[in-house]
């Protein structure tokens, strides 16, 4: 069954060379592996160029969306397989995600991450691993809600993924991956996780600041009322910001309390303080725009 790996990238050449060392040195070699470079001057060509095998796609036009939908369209590949140019793969990340595919019987799955970076104070530390680890079952099992792309694999002829799979109208804020999977998930996906998947995800410094975390949490709240919005589902709107501001009423205070005794705890509720705010101010003039500014 064929298999393509996927990297999008925008001006990390130093992070997209480990990346495609990593893919370079898997147990299972994909079929293809396609560079889709989203900066608007083609930076990323030469890198690209020093890889044999790797195909180099152009997609100047800003947007993580973009990108991703630029990547899908160049393969045919019945399998794809998301990296980020962020991340680098275990030497048997590849075959892990097809062997818990055909195990399960799974038509998307997901593996852990281990965040590398220099946060700075625990508190930092701990919402960094937070927001940038993924954990999970110590064996491979059946999910009942998505991740995010990074260190996916998902099987295409399961699904209608129509021409932009990925919705153009995320390009900056993100949050594009979120709704994708939903609506793989109303296409009656069975998703999976696949625990020896593993892949490091290496957060660089302007990434693991304080302020850049909290308002990745608070996108990352805004999320499920976004859902509901864009449905509409006007009841499941209300009820998101309802929920949003009851944790607020909680989380809050004990984000306060917990940051005189406990670093990850106090971490854990600023993550959840943040995310409640996002439930609340979930319309588009308040969400961060992450993505999408190329230049």
């Amino acid at each position: 069954m064929s298999v393509a790996v996927i990297i999008p990238t925008y001006h990390r050449p130093e992070g997209l060379k480990l990346a495609l060392d990593s893919v370079q040195a898997q147990s299972r070699r994909p079929d293809a592996v396609i560079v889709v470079d989203n900066s608007a001057d083609a930076t990323a060509r030469a890198v690209v160029a020093a890889y044999q095998g790797v195909s180099y796609v152009h997609e100047p036009r800003p947007g993580v969306a973009n990108a991703r939908n630029a990547a899908l369209a160049a393969t045919d590949a019945r399998h794809i397989a998301f990296l980020d140019d962020d991340e680098i793969a275990s030497p048997h990340w590849l075959a892990a995600l097809m062997n818990t595919a055909g195990a399960l019987d799974a038509g998307i799955v997901f593996g852990p991450l281990t965040a590398r970076a220099e946060a700075g104070g625990p508190v930092k530390q701990h919402l960094l691993d937070r927001l940038y680890s993924r954990m999970g079952a110590s064996e491979d099992t059946v999910l009942d809600k998505p991740f995010g792309c990074g260190n996916s694999l998902i099987d295409r002829s399961r699904f209608d993924l129509g021409d932009t799979p990925f919705d153009p109208a995320l390009n900056e804020t993100g949050g594009e991956d979120d709704a994708f999977f939903h609506d793989m998930m109303d296409q009656g996906a069975r998703m999976a996780w696949s625990a020896e998947a593993w892949a490091v995800e290496c957060v660089d410094p302007g990434r693991a600041s304080l302020r850049y975390m909290l308002a990745r949490s608070f996108a990352f709240g805004q999320g499920p009322t976004q859902t509901c919005a864009r449905k509409p589902n006007w009841p499941g709107v209300i009820a998101w910001m309802a929920i949003g501001l009851a944790q607020l009423a909680v989380f809050a205070p004990l984000a306060l309390v917990m940051s005189l005794v406990s670093a990850e705890r106090a971490a854990t509720y600023l993550d959840k303080s943040a995310q409640a705010v996002g439930k609340v101010l979930w319309f588009d003039r308040f969400a961060p725009r992450f993505y999408g500014q190329a230049g």
